[in-house]
């Protein structure tokens, strides 16, 4: 996913647009491809933990997982696709987003075929890991990935079944050092999908939007008893984190606040619906119901 708050931010409203299954866009080539280049982070990720990435030869300018990523060509990301870079690298399958119109009308043209990534909730990352499976002939290996992450999910609903959920904001976007520009998961979409499974109640789960922009009278009002706060990895020391914790207690009224929980992830897998999704809600169910 992309580093920085307002990209974050762009990010997940630009996904917010994105409502169905990830699917082939065209079905002209039937063989495993050799030559892949994604532009999405999700999907990289998925095709890694797969056995595909040995074929991945191109990469988004935003991904940033697996380390493996770092030695292959970047050729733009939603906005900035790089028609050109991606022709050279000869490739028999681009992952694209379901919104890039433009850049399927060119790649069409070009006779390259393609995937097309959709995406809306928790739900359909498994499902796209089982599509992409079977386009890139990893079949086997997606239903055992897909098959270990539901495994897990379900260990954490069942962990959380019968506890209290406490009401938490999930914060995905914030600007630094202030209580402005924030941005938080409403009730529909994979973060909100992800708090529900940890065993969370979204104080924001009667918006039907993914994203919802929050003034202090907003946070007043739904009074969170967490504050969880997602950013990508920007490699925050410690001490930035504890700073950036303080920000909050401005609002001493907030039961978070005076219960003193606020808890700052600083790594990108929270915002990046692809396969570490797991380890994402796990981390989360640990800060909401601590084991003893």
């Amino acid at each position: 996913m992309i580093r920085g708050a307002r990209s974050v931010r762009l990010a997940v409203a630009l996904l917010s647009t994105l409502v169905v299954l990830g699917q082939p866009a065209r079905a002209r080539q039937a063989a495993p491809p050799h030559r892949i280049v994604s532009l999405v982070p999700a999907v990289t990720e998925m095709l890694f933990a797969i056995g595909a990435g040995g074929a991945v030869v191109g990469v988004s300018s935003y991904d940033h997982y697996p380390p493996a990523v770092d030695s292959r060509t970047r050729v733009g990301a939603l906005v900035d696709p790089d028609f050109e870079r991606i022709l050279s690298l000869r490739p028999d399958l681009v992952i694209v987003y379901g919104t890039q119109n433009d850049l399927v009308n060119r790649l069409g043209r070009a006779g390259i075929a393609m995937f097309n990534y959709e995406h809306a909730g928790l739900a359909d990352i498994t499902q796209t890991m089982l599509t992409l499976g079977d386009r890139v002939g990893r079949s086997t290996e997606a239903r055992r990935e897909v098959d270990r992450i539901d495994d897990g999910l379900a260990d954490i609903r069942r962990r959380a079944s019968g506890q209290p959920r406490p009401s938490t904001i999930l914060v995905f976007e914030r600007e630094p050092g202030a209580l402005r520009g924030i941005f938080a998961s409403g009730g529909v979409g994979f973060l909100h999908d992800m708090l529900v499974t940890a065993g969370g109640a979204n104080v924001f789960a009667d918006v039907p939007r993914q994203n919802v922009q929050v003034s202090t009278e907003m946070l007043l009002a739904r009074a969170p008893e967490v504050i969880l706060e997602l950013r990508p990895t920007e490699g925050w020391p410690a001490d930035r984190i504890a700073r950036e914790r303080d920000v909050w207690k401005a609002l001493t009224s907030l039961p978070a606040v005076r219960a003193n929980r606020i808890y700052i992830f600083d790594d990108d897998m929270y915002l990046v619906p692809g396969p570490r999704v797991l380890e994402a809600v796990r981390r989360i169910a640990d800060v909401l119901h601590p084991r003893s």
